[in-house]
C-alpha cells in the first residue's frame, strides 16, 4: 500500500517549488510566475516577509555562490534579475536574450549559463560585466542546465529532441549527446561527479548519464500501483548529500519515488500532494 510519510511535505517543496534557501538568514525564497514576484519566507514561521517583484514569469532561483545574491530566470521578460538577500531588493537586471528557462552558474560563480527555448541555445553570460560572451546552439526546447564540479562540462536538455548536450563551455561547442527518454527536463548529479539522472516527464522514467563518457548506462522506469505510465510524468528531481538516495517527484501520479542510487532499485513510493 503506498503511504503518507513524515517526509512528504518537506519533499513537496524541494522538488516542486524548488524553493532557495538563504544561508545564515533562516529565508527561503519562491519563485511565483503567475504574480511576477518572488517571495522571501521565514525557514522557521513560513510567513511572509516580503514579495519582491521581478520581471514577468520568474522561475529558475539560484544563488550566488557566497549567497549574498539571488539570480532569478524571467521568462517573459528575457533577462535575470538579481535579487539583493540582505536588502530583498532587485538591484540588477541582466539581458539573457528571448525566454531563459533554466540556468546554472559555474563553480566561481563568474559565468552564467542559461537555457533559451525559442533559440535553442545555451547563452553564456558573463556576471561582471553582465554582458553575453558566447552561445552554443543545442537541442530544440533547451530546459534543464546543469555544470559539472569543475566547471569544464555543462548539460542541457533537449525536449523535443530527447537529448542531453555535453558543452564545452570554454571552446564553446557540443562536446557529444547522449539519447534520452522522452522529453527530459531535469538533472540531478551523485556527489561523486560519475552520474548524472536525468528526468524524462513523458518516458515516467529517470535516465542514468555516465559523465565519463556521456553515455546512458540505465533507464529506470516509474510504476506506482494505480496509475497509468501515461500519469507518471517525471520532472523534479534531487539527491541526498551523501548520494545514496535519488527523490524524484513523478508529477500527475501524486507521489515522490525514493530510489537507492547504487542498487538503481525504487525503494518506496511517498504520497505527496497533486502534481509532486
Amino acid at each position: 500500500m503506498n503511504r503518507m510519510h513524515p517526509l512528504a511535505v518537506a519533499l513537496a517543496a524541494a522538488l516542486l517549488a524548488a524553493p532557495a534557501v538563504a544561508k545564515d538568514t533562516g529565508l527561503v525564497f519562491i519563485s511565483s510566475e503567475k504574480d511576477n514576484a518572488v517571495t522571501a519566507l521565514d525557514g522557521k514561521t513560513l510567513e511572509v516577509v516580503k514579495v519582491i517583484p521581478t520581471g514577468k514569469r520568474p522561475r529558475d532561483l539560484m544563488f550566488s555562490p557566497d549567497h549574498t545574491k539571488l539570480y532569478a530566470a524571467c521568462g517573459d521578460a528575457d533577462r535575470v534579475d538579481v535579487i539583493d538577500v540582505a536588502t530583498l531588493a532587485v538591484t540588477g537586471r541582466i539581458p539573457v536574450g528571448e525566454d531563459p528557462e533554466m540556468f546554472d552558474l559555474s563553480p566561481d560563480g563568474k559565468t552564467l549559463y542559461v537555457s533559451r527555448e525559442e533559440d535553442s541555445v545555451l547563452g553564456i553570460i558573463d556576471l561582471a560585466t553582465r554582458k553575453q560572451t558566447g552561445e552554443v546552439k543545442v537541442g530544440g526546447e533547451p530546459e534543464g542546465v546543469l555544470v559539472s564540479a569543475d566547471g569544464k562540462t555543462v548539460y542541457v536538455t533537449s525536449e523535443v529532441a530527447s537529448l542531453v548536450s555535453a558543452v564545452d563551455p570554454v571552446a564553446g561547442k557540443v562536446m557529444k549527446t547522449a539519447k534520452v527518454g522522452n522529453r527530459p527536463r531535469r538533472f540531478a548529479m551523485t556527489p561523486d561527479g560519475t552520474q548524472l539522472w536525468v528526468t524524462n516527464e513523458l518516458g515516467a522514467s529517470v535516465s542514468i548519464i555516465e559523465t565519463a563518457g556521456h553515455t546512458v548506462a540505465a533507464t529506470l522506469k516509474f510504476e506506482p500501483k494505480g496509475f497509468r505510465a501515461d500519469d507518471v510524468s517525471p520532472v523534479g528531481i534531487t539527491m541526498s548529500a551523501d548520494g545514496r538516495t535519488a527523490y524524484v517527484a513523478l508529477g500527475k501520479a501524486n507521489h515522490v519515488a525514493v530510489v537507492d542510487v547504487a542498487s538503481r532499485a525504487v525503494q518506496d513510493y511517498i504520497l505527496v500532494g497533486k502534481r509532486a
